[in-house]
């Protein structure tokens, strides 16, 4: 799962919704700092304050990840488009494919999800802008084996760019796409992987109540921790 899948059923609740974005924030602002369940877990005490919040939040990303993975047609999709990619760029190229597989079908699940409920992507930014970066960023070092002072700056960009609009039209998905190839210094894709993404959406499209079972997704907002 990418931001707004991991988010989008949180956004009456702030410091939950940032906790679900922190284990990406960290993949981006600072990698060395990892979320793990048995750190996390002592945190999520089920009371209202930031800290609780945020540990909740986090805790239902990991095991909103969990299952997601294991799901059939996770499993079948990524490896799919993992081929579709293989075709394009050719057999020499390594884990590559696979690799897009994964964060595309991700990122294009994301964007169906905007394009279905626009306004609900609209609460997502709201909800984000409402929380103290610094206080998620004490509240991750708490639980995290590393500190890190990159994550409150970070922020305020991840409200500025809100990339995760330009994940609808499959150009601007290919620039955002691209943007991670840079960051950990893979090469570029071209203009042709355009063609894969638009398959893409119809292979996510096609199987998106089997990636997001109602009971798995819709049915289980809440997790160990999380406020009752």
């Amino acid at each position: 799962m990418n931001y707004f899948t991991h988010g989008l059923r949180f956004t009456d609740r702030p410091y939950f919704l940032a906790g679900t974005a922190v284990p990406d924030w960290l993949s981006i602002a600072d990698r060395k700092v990892r979320m793990r369940s048995r750190r996390v877990e002592p945190f999520a005490d089920g009371s209202d304050s930031i800290q609780a919040q945020v540990a909740a939040g986090v805790l239902q990303h990991l095991h909103d990840d969990q299952w997601f993975h294991q799901t059939r047609a996770f499993i079948e999709e990524s490896a799919a488009l993992g081929r579709l990619f293989r075709e394009l760029l050719g057999p020499e190229d390594g884990f590559r494919p696979g690799f897009l597989g994964h964060i595309c079908l991700e990122l294009i699940l994301d964007g169906l999800l905007v394009e279905r409920d626009p306004p609900r992507l609209d609460a997502y930014y709201a909800a984000i802008d409402s929380i103290d970066a610094a206080a998620i960023q004490q509240a991750v070092n708490r639980m995290g084996k590393a500190e890190t002072d990159r994550l409150e700056p970070m922020l305020p960009l991840f409200q500025r760019e809100q990339f995760l609009r330009d994940y609808v039209e499959v150009d601007r998905l290919l620039y955002r796409l691209n943007q991670v190839m840079r960051r950990i210094k893979l090469k570029q894709l071209p203009d042709e992987a355009q063609d894969v993404l638009t398959e893409g959406r119809r292979i996510v499209e096609r199987r998106m109540d089997e990636l997001l079972p109602q009971d798995l997704y819709w049915n289980s907002a809440q997790h160990q921790g999380t406020p009752q």
